[in-house]
């Protein structure tokens, strides 16, 4: 029976309460900074529309670009320092997702070398679905791309 005093459990209770107060005044201060940066962007390239997203994690880039509305093949593209000069790492391609074919891998060295090189280094994952594929097209992919920096 209850004699006024507190329950036993109203301690626990007491210590739940203030560290979801607690919980809750570290996610509004976090809430100020993200914890990703994102940019996107819609344009017609060369005459296909075309969207890109890209965004920034502390360990990586993600840049997604589209013509069909999907994700499309994703490739990893990662530096290696394996190189004597660490200026200018080597790029390693590997397709996680979608077909295997030589033309991922270069279409995505052409299209993220930069934003590698730009974010010091860092690996991007890059997920695309493109309908134009020509030396033209990844040029003009390339500066839509920039226009999303966020490295």
């Amino acid at each position: 029976m209850h004699n006024g005093n507190h329950w036993p459990g109203d301690a626990r209770l007491q210590r739940r309460g203030a560290l979801k107060h607690e919980t809750a005044i570290k996610t509004s201060a976090m809430a100020a900074k993200p914890i990703v940066t994102s940019k996107q962007r819609e344009e017609v390239v060369r005459g296909v529309p075309t969207e890109v997203v890209c965004t920034a994690f502390s360990n990586s880039i993600l840049v997604v670009v589209t013509q069909y509305g999907k994700m499309g093949t994703l490739v990893s593209v990662d530096p290696s320092t394996i190189t004597n000069d660490i200026s200018k790492p080597s790029l390693t391609t590997k397709v996680l997702l979608g077909t295997d074919e030589p033309l991922s891998h270069v279409c995505a060295k052409n299209l993220v070398t930069f934003v590698s090189q730009e974010a010091g280094n860092k690996p991007v994952l890059l997920a695309i679905a493109l309908k134009d594929k020509s030396m033209e097209g990844i040029k003009a992919l390339q500066e839509l791309i920039r226009s999303c920096q966020v490295w």
